[in-house]
C-alpha cells in the first residue's frame, strides 16, 4: 500500500483502499464508508482546521481572512473556539475516523502571540478526542513541544507550490531554508511526510526525489487535492 493520500472529494473508496492513511473531509463520508475503508486496511484521518474558520460569523473570528481560501483567522485562545474544535474532533472519532489531520498550524507567521494557545488546543484535542493518530501540518513554531502530542508531521509545499500563474518549485533560498527545517525534523521520532503540488511529471518527480533525499515520504497532488 502507498503510505498517504490527501483527497478532499467524496467517494472513491476503492481507490482510497490503495493507501495506508487517507486524509479526508469528514463531512463527505458516512460512518459506513469509514468502516469500509478500515476493513480495507486504511487509517482514515479527519481534516481539522485549528486556526481558521470557514463557518458563519462567530465570536472567535478575527476581522482578517486568509487571502487564499477566504476563511476567517480566529483568536485561537477563545474558549468557544477551543470547544468548537474539540467537539469536531470528538465527532470525527465517534464516526469511526482513526486519526486527525491538524491543519492551519502556522500561526507564528500571522499571529505569533497565539502560538501557546495553539499548542494548548493541540493538547486538548489529543486528550479529549483520543485519536489513534495525529498528523500535524507544519506547526514549526511549536517545536519541539508539538512532538509531545502528534505522531507525524507533514511538510506542506516542501519543494513545489501553486501560485497564481500555476505550479513550480520554490526559489533556491527557500529550498535551502526548507532543507534546514527538514534536517531538524529528522531529530524527532515521528513519521515525516512532504506534500507538494505539481501539474507535470517533471516537477512531480523532482518533488518526490527531493523529499526522499531529506527523509520525508512524498505525496504529490493538485491545489484542490482532488487526485487519488
Amino acid at each position: 500500500m502507498k503510505p498517504l493520500v490527501f483527497y478532499y472529494g467524496a467517494g472513491q473508496l476503492d481507490a482510497l483502499a490503495q493507501y495506508s492513511k487517507a486524509v479526508l473531509q469528514p463531512e463527505f463520508y458516512s460512518p459506513e464508508e469509514i468502516a469500509k475503508l478500515k476493513r480495507a486496511g486504511v487509517e482514515p484521518l479527519a481534516y481539522l482546521s485549528m486556526s481558521e474558520d470557514q463557518g458563519p460569523p462567530a465570536a472567535w473570528q478575527r476581522t482578517e481572512r486568509n487571502p487564499d481560501w477566504g476563511g476567517a483567522f480566529v483568536h485561537v485562545g477563545h474558549p468557544d473556539w477551543t470547544e468548537h474544535v474539540v467537539r469536531q474532533a470528538c465527532e470525527a472519532t465517534a464516526a469511526g475516523f482513526t486519526g486527525l489531520f491538524l491543519d492551519t498550524l502556522n500561526v507564528e507567521l500571522t499571529f505569533p502571540e497565539d502560538v501557546p494557545h495553539l499548542l494548548a488546543l493541540v493538547a486538548a484535542v489529543r486528550e479529549e478526542a483520543r485519536p489513534g493518530y495525529m498528523l500535524a501540518n507544519r506547526g514549526f513554531g511549536m517545536l519541539p513541544r508539538l512532538t509531545e502530542f502528534v505522531d507525524g508531521i507533514l511538510f506542506e509545499s516542501f519543494t513545489a507550490r501553486w501560485t497564481d500563474d500555476g505550479y513550480g518549485p520554490w526559489p533556491a533560498d527557500t529550498l535551502e531554508h526548507h532543507a534546514q527545517i527538514a534536517e531538524r525534523l529528522l531529530s524527532f521520532d515521528l513519521d515525516l511526510y512532504a506534500l507538494d503540488y505539481a501539474d507535470n511529471e517533471g516537477l512531480a518527480a523532482f518533488a518526490e526525489r527531493r523529499a526522499k533525499q531529506f527523509g520525508l515520504l512524498p505525496v504529490v497532488s493538485d491545489r484542490a487535492l482532488s487526485r487519488v
